[in-house]
């Protein structure tokens, strides 16, 4: 089995699931008293959140390559970022270590690829749904159309992470809040709708909506997992 290693703390809240999903994983692949090798590396949220409200990636990117060159010392066999929204500093961390970083986006595109899946909704932070990094990659590397929320309802998406999400609130209006905006996705054509924050899947279920969901702290973790189990050649 390799040793995973994870950069955490971004949220807490969501990290805790990667730890929880993983282990409940690897005890189903190998059943008895397994549970994954995991080297947890977890930084403070809230140094991490001031630098992306003031633009600071070059500092971030710093702050995530130093955790990810601890990992690596620790003897990780690879490593995972915690979040959608830090793969902005994919590459940066990528470039700067031996070791495979398992990308989030990549993850989750083969899944929907896997289910043939061509035209999905987007949902996750204004910088994720905004900005090229995560969706270009989607587009680009596997050919999937991407569609997001129009400015209002990324405003409302981005505000009830970080101010609820991240906090570990988690409300009954919100949730409704985030249903109407997904429903609204699939009306415009989305044939699924990727969760691309790591809280979302503590709000929304698929439960709760008819389109299909991608739950990427879910797809991630599994992803993991089948890496660790996988043999060094």
């Amino acid at each position: 089995m390799k040793t995973i290693g994870i950069i955490g703390g971004m949220s807490w809240e969501s990290s805790a699931l990667y730890y929880q999903n993983i282990n409940e994983m690897t005890k189903q692949k190998l059943g008895g008293l397994h549970s994954a090798k995991i080297i947890l590396s977890s930084v403070d949220f809230a140094e991490i959140e001031r630098l992306q409200h003031l633009g600071d990636w070059t500092q971030l990117g710093e702050i995530l390559t130093a955790e990810a060159k601890r990992l690596e010392q620790a003897q990780a066999d690879f490593i995972l970022i915690a979040t959608n929204t830090m793969h902005k500093v994919a590459d940066i961390v990528q470039n700067a270590i031996q070791i495979p970083l398992l990308h989030i986006a990549d993850a989750t595109a083969k899944e929907l690829v896997k289910k043939k899946y061509q035209k999905v909704g987007f949902i996750g932070t204004r910088y994720s749904m905004e900005e090229d990094f995560y969706i270009k990659r989607l587009e680009e590397q596997y050919g999937l159309v991407v569609i997001t929320p129009s400015k209002q309802d990324r405003d409302n998406i981005h505000r009830i992470i970080y101010e609820e999400l991240c906090l570990g609130k988690i409300l009954p209006e919100s949730r409704e809040t985030y249903i109407d905006i997904v429903n609204r996705l699939h009306a415009a054509g989305a044939e699924a709708v990727i969760e691309g924050c790591t809280e979302i899947t503590l709000l929304l279920k698929q439960e709760h909506v008819i389109v299909p969901l991608f739950d990427t702290t879910y797809i991630h973790a599994k992803a993991a997992v089948d890496e660790a189990l996988t043999p060094t050649l």
